[in-house]
């Protein structure tokens, strides 16, 4: 389900986390549309935070990468990343509303990025909404093998350390199939998202600077308990 909102109506950022408390996300026909899209999908992306599944290969390359993982650095950077033109896709759904929407809620402490880089080259990231115990995933990008899966990696660790209880995805994709997300139908997720909203968790509870080594360790223990 979708509606389209009236460009000339001021949507704030509180307005915003009102939308995801209800379950509803914004998107725009495109980069040049001022309009914006309330997304309320028949069904939804979860990744289970009590199940993730990540390759033991994938594990190898978090402990042993050159690239590193920084987190609330550079939010222009990751929406340009995740904005630009991409093969299959040669447009976006980030427009100017989303891009100002977003920046006020990363300087509130509400939305996040997980920055992937190389030296001074950032080459994948995504970002997100954290709202008490749920965090919405919006986007993501790689221009470099295996940063998108070092991203939400370390994002998956830092939401079940800080004692998150859902990882919401929008979508079910086969590049997030692969990790163990699953589709709800609406009201599977809204359960799911009452419950979530109930938990406080703390998306600085690992710290900033956290390492591979122990990502790889936590989600190896993950999978090892679920």
């Amino acid at each position: 389900m979708a509606s389209r909102d009236d460009p000339m109506f001021e949507i704030t950022a509180q307005v915003l986390l009102k939308a995801y408390s209800c379950g509803i996300f914004p998107m725009a026909e495109s980069a040049d549309d001022p309009a914006l899209y309330w997304i309320e999908p028949q069904h939804r992306g979860v990744l289970p935070l009590g199940q993730p599944h990540f390759p033991r290969r994938l594990l190898r390359t978090i402990r042993s990468t050159p690239l590193t993982v920084r987190i609330d650095t550079d939010y222009d950077a990751v929406i340009d990343g995740c904005a630009a033109p991409r093969p299959g896709r040669p447009s976006t759904w980030i427009n100017r509303r989303i891009r100002v929407l977003y920046r006020e809620l990363f300087d509130m402490g509400a939305c996040h990025t997980v920055e992937v880089w190389r030296g001074d080259s950032l080459v994948g990231g995504l970002y997100g909404v954290a709202l008490k115990g749920a965090f919405f995933g919006e986007s993501m990008f790689s221009v470099e093998r295996d940063a998108s899966k070092i991203a939400l990696a370390h994002l998956v660790a830092r939401l079940r350390f800080g004692g998150f209880r859902l990882l919401d995805t929008q979508f079910v994709t086969e590049h997030l199939r692969q990790f163990g997300t699953v589709e709800l139908d609406r009201a599977a997720f809204q359960t799911e998202l009452e419950k979530a909203l109930e938990a406080s968790g703390d998306f600085l509870a690992l710290p900033r600077d956290v390492d591979g080594e122990r990502v790889a360790h936590l989600l190896a223990e993950a999978a090892a308990t679920s």
